[in-house]
């Protein structure tokens, strides 16, 4: 996994942690469901990445 995207995905989900926490702490459903949408757009990127590390060996 590049480096760069590598950092990227976890940017996007701690970041996406961060606003679902938010938004659970002030009772913000949209502030909620944005953070974990953030959360899960993370998540996909580190598994793509993973993925073509296995292809590229």
């Amino acid at each position: 996994m590049s480096d760069k995207e590598k950092s990227r995905a976890k940017a996007e989900q701690a970041k996406g942690k961060l606003k679902e926490t938010a938004g659970r702490a002030v009772g913000n459903e949209r502030l909620t469901a944005e953070g974990r949408a953030e959360k899960a757009k993370g998540d996909a990127r580190q598994a793509k990445e993973k993925i073509k590390d296995v292809f590229k060996d």
